[in-house]
């Protein structure tokens, strides 16, 4: 895999996480302990003793607490995700490496000694409690229909509600909440932090879906009178919403940095096939209809690599990055899903077969054109500030 590298540290760094990947994590794709709800906590633990013996567990934060630059966190994690199982082994996966940078980012000094430090030692995983069931009417890709609601009750916050796709639930051991503070007009919610397992949040089953590298897959999930004192509130009370901000441009663009790894393996694979598999008296390679979707894949490649590491410049110079991060994780994860597919094709029965990784990477692509907001209501947010921008230009 060859990239440009922003820094030399970071050229350091995503050559060794490629290395550990290719060598170590790549002979575990086939492990027994990866199950339809992802690899087991068994084998977490494994991969990420073996990530820490090769010293690239949680490569993008630096041993001084500080993080690298999002461009250079790019190049690291695009390594990470040449194996679905590299994010897991080396703690760069989601919802963790969100999760971290929130809490470092307005964390108290309590509460990053508490629930961030495990999370950078590999020793916990995390799970963020936001989507709500459709069927109740609960918050989605709108999160003003928020009706998780936390109550203030003789200093201590008594907190109900129902979640639904709560990736890592299961296994984690540190919980962020989101929960309404007022009336639903208001418009107000709140973070809160807990320790988890917790009697008042309860697993009521984990969701079958088309994905499966994500260790405790994604839960539906009972909070039933959770009791939380002040110091489990994530930020301020009623700034929820604009916390959550703080992890939304970067957690979207981390997504695309992954699965912009995982593409470039399925398309190594896929080259591979085509240039030694004959048919009809020559390579695969040589028939254009072969030949152009593998040539396709490396234009799409390529412009998804600029589009993140122009996504991360934003980011890098202190801007919110709400447009542009929108902009690229529609066009990086449906370019992502086209090269996925391709492979497929390129490779007929043996793309669909298990037999290699390309079959997976084309499941967990298709997924990521919905999490963390469906193209659709992405094109909706950009029109809307289309339609705002050229408004304010006639005004």
């Amino acid at each position: 895999m060859t990239s440009t590298f922003p820094s030399e540290r970071s050229r350091a760094l995503a050559e060794r996480v490629e290395a550990f990947v290719r060598s170590t994590v790549l002979a575990y794709e086939r492990d027994a302990r990866c199950g339809p709800h992802g690899p087991s906590d068994d084998l977490v633990r494994e991969l990420r003793s073996r990530a820490r013996e090769a010293g690239v567990l949680t490569p993008h934060i630096l041993p001084d607490g500080s993080h690298l630059t999002q461009r250079e966190t790019a190049v690291v994690l695009r390594a990470s995700g040449l194996s679905p199982l590299g994010p897991v082994a080396v703690n760069t996966m989601a919802p963790d490496e969100g999760n971290m940078l929130l809490l470092g980012r307005i964390g108290t000094p309590l509460q990053k000694e508490r629930f961030l430090a495990p999370l950078v030692r590999g020793e916990a995983r995390s799970a963020f409690f936001m989507t709500e069931p459709a069927g109740q009417q609960g918050a989605g890709s709108d999160p003003s229909m928020l009706r998780t609601t936390a109550t203030r009750e003789g200093g201590r916050w008594r907190i109900s509600g129902r979640k639904m796709f709560i990736t890592g639930a299961q296994g984690a051991t540190v919980g962020i909440v989101m929960a309404r503070t007022g009336a639903p007009e208001a418009g107000r919610a709140t973070l809160f932090l807990t320790e988890l397992p917790h009697p008042a949040v309860r697993i009521e089953r984990i969701v079958d879906t088309i994905d499966s590298a994500m260790p405790g897959g994604h839960a539906q999930v009972l909070i039933d009178d959770l009791l939380l004192s002040d110091e489990h509130v994530l930020g301020e009370v009623d700034e929820g919403f604009r916390h959550a901000q703080v992890r939304l441009a970067p957690a979207r663009l981390s997504h695309c940095m992954r699965w912009l790894g995982a593409a470039t393996r399925a398309q190594e694979i896929a080259t591979g096939y085509a240039t030694t598999r004959s048919g009809f008296g020559k390579l695969l390679v040589d028939h254009e209809g072969v030949g152009f979707m593998l040539a396709d894949n490396a234009i799409e490649l390529q412009q998804c690599a600029l589009m993140i590491d122009w996504c991360a410049g934003v980011l890098d110079a202190g801007l919110p990055g709400t447009t542009e991060s929108s902009m690229t994780k529609v066009a990086v994860s449906e370019a992502l899903f086209r090269i996925a597919d391709r492979c497929v094709q390129v490779m007929g029965g043996t793309g669909v077969a298990r037999d290699t990784v390309v079959e997976q990477v084309f499941r967990e692509t298709r997924a990521f054109r919905i999490y963390d907001g469906p193209s659709e209501v992405h094109r909706w947010a950009l029109a809307r500030k289309i339609k705002r921008d050229a408004l304010a230009l006639r005004a």
